[in-house]
């Protein structure tokens, strides 16, 4: 499998991010670019690009888009995923970042780690509404896609 050697994030179109959510962004960027695993299978009779990627992640008319390319720059494949099916995960999970980060300033660790285990539970399931979304358009691994839905949080429009 191969793999995401640069990630470009336009999130001209998505609204600020907390100080909290851009320290998730930066360390996910960070994660991603140390371990991955990310490959593209061939198509119409044509072998699978080999990689390494560069991916640009953006919402384009209201859809996700990566726009992926080869190291040199030479583009590979173009995948645009409604937003629909992460909108209730992106939600909860924006949600429970925010009782998390307000849980770290006044209770008790107990508490915290309660709290930090359901953040956890909806940051698998975004990875894994990922993973289907890029069923037959790209393989990742659960790491991977949990990194991904990170830094898809960061643009996916919240209200």
């Amino acid at each position: 499998m191969t793999r995401i050697i640069h990630i470009q994030i336009d999130d001209s179109q998505a609204p600020p991010a907390t100080p909290e959510m851009e320290q998730e962004r930066r360390v996910a960027i960070f994660d991603l670019i140390e371990d991955n695993s990310f490959s593209v299978p061939g198509r119409d009779g044509q072998p699978a690009p080999q990689g390494p990627f560069q991916l640009d992640l953006c919402i384009r008319e209201r859809r996700l888009v990566f726009d992926l390319a080869s190291e040199g720059g030479d583009k590979v494949a173009e995948f645009h995923l409604s937003l629909g099916p992460f909108r209730q995960v992106t939600k909860d999970y924006f949600q429970i970042c925010q009782s998390y980060f307000d849980a770290v300033k006044r209770l008790p660790p107990a508490q915290i780690e309660a709290i930090d285990m359901a953040r956890r539970g909806i940051h698998n399931e975004g990875a894994r509404t990922l993973q289907e979304r890029l069923e037959g358009k790209a393989e990742l691994d659960i790491d991977t896609a949990r990194r991904l839905f990170t830094l898809i949080c960061a643009l996916v429009p919240q209200g």
